[in-house]
């Protein structure tokens, strides 16, 4: 670990440090990402504290750190390094984890005052998308499951060709499969399931459990399945 691999935004970021400091923090920030790949979350957040220790002021360190701890599931303080973030950066790029955040520490009307914020509406498409599924999620959270599933029924059918088509068709066969449209949220899963390449979602999963299948109860041996023979060629 070099720091080299860091993109290149982030590494101009580090300019405004000495050069020895920007290459301690950039080689902390490449183990931080290397460590949540591998699911080391403790070892994430050691890194995380360190790059911010030595370069508070520096947005990508502070991003590091909030994103550590929202997936640590300690969403207080994700939030406060997100506003920070966003104080000392000026983008509102992570503004849908930030309205996450608020759902996440029971403020649902916080999180929906953050969704129609101006901010919100000058977010790229990518995050519009992100926010409407985190929206879904907040409708449903407040008791409105019609609700939730009009939040993202505009955009199944646009998202067919991108890259985060999995995540609302996903979203909205959750959402469908409350007010209990089995069929239909069978049928986005398996949407979901086909479009996610990269295993972001359990869709494959969910289809298997509306049809009944469950890959733990199946046992293979030798002998075939569950103790039977195996057919003979």
């Amino acid at each position: 670990m070099t720091g080299a691999e860091l993109d290149r935004s982030v590494r101009q970021q580090l300019r405004t440090l000495s050069k020895e400091n920007a290459e301690g923090v950039a080689q902390h920030l490449v183990m931080v990402a290397a460590l949540l790949e591998a699911e080391d979350l403790d070892g994430a957040l050691a890194h995380a504290e360190t790059a911010v220790r030595r370069a508070g002021r520096v947005p990508a360190a502070r991003e590091a750190l909030g994103f550590v701890a929202y997936r640590m599931g300690d969403f207080a303080r994700a939030l406060t390094e997100f506003r920070t973030v966003r104080r000392l950066s000026g983008s509102s790029h992570l503004l849908p984890l930030m309205v996450d955040c608020e759902r996440g520490l029971g403020r649902p009307a916080r999180a929906l005052e953050l969704l129609g914020s101006p901010e919100a509406r000058q977010l790229g498409q990518e995050e519009q998308v992100e926010l409407l599924i985190v929206g879904s999620g907040i409708r449903r959270d407040m008791g409105q499951p019609q609700a939730a599933v009009l939040a993202l029924q505009g955009q199944v059918d646009k998202v067919a060709k991108k890259p985060w088509a999995a995540r609302v068709w996903y979203a909205y066969a959750d959402a469908l499969l409350e007010v209990g449209r089995t069929d239909d949220a069978r049928a986005w899963f398996a949407k979901a399931a086909v479009a996610d390449q990269d295993g972001e979602t359990d869709a494959v999963e969910r289809v298997e459990e509306l049809d009944g299948v469950r890959l733990d109860e199946v046992e293979v041996s030798d002998e075939g399945i569950d103790g039977q023979e195996p057919e003979q060629a």
